[in-house]
């Protein structure tokens, strides 16, 4: 079997816009800055502390190390895979729009979501990846569509009110 090649090609696209790619590069140089120096303290004091084979802040210290050093690399690599979604008037949902949903036979039930790639979505922000059963849904809709929705709760049906 061939090895498997390194190819940026053969990767998954990071679809991101470009706030969430600033919040990226943002966090990598903290980590890179702040993060490292922190754990290298740390490190030097455990050590500090003698026999490291009974050094539980040793190995928490090296613990922190290696999950830092994770993150840098997962950060690097969504960076350079990254793709900007454009915001685009188009009038259909797509990435990076907003869309005002209301449930099918509720007056009340109305959700305001932002579509975003799968890196940046936040549930609590209102933000939903384009992966999500409701983000699948709605791509390529248009204001007034109707959309039905699978979810663990059973099959909805929403309206598409406002698209921005």
């Amino acid at each position: 079997m061939p090895p498997k090649s390194s190819d940026s090609s053969t990767k998954k696209k990071v679809l991101l816009t470009a706030a969430g790619l600033q919040k990226l590069k943002d966090e990598l140089e903290d980590l890179r800055t702040h993060g490292r120096k922190e754990v290298a303290q740390r490190l030097k004091e455990a050590i500090s502390y003698g026999d490291l084979s009974e050094n539980a802040e040793y190995d928490e210290a090296k613990n922190q190390q290696a999950f830092v050093e994770a993150r840098i690399s997962e950060l690097e690599e969504q960076i350079k895979n990254a793709e900007i979604i454009e915001e685009s008037a188009s009038g259909t949902v797509q990435i990076g729009s907003k869309a005002t949903l209301q449930r099918v036979g509720s007056k009340e039930e109305k959700h305001e979501y932002t579509i975003v790639g799968s890196t940046e979505a936040d549930s609590i922000a209102h933000k939903i990846s384009n992966e999500s059963p409701v983000g699948e849904a709605i791509l390529g809709k248009k204001e007034g569509d109707s959309v039905k929705i699978q979810a663990p709760g059973g099959e909805f049906t929403y309206k598409i009110l406002k698209v921005s």
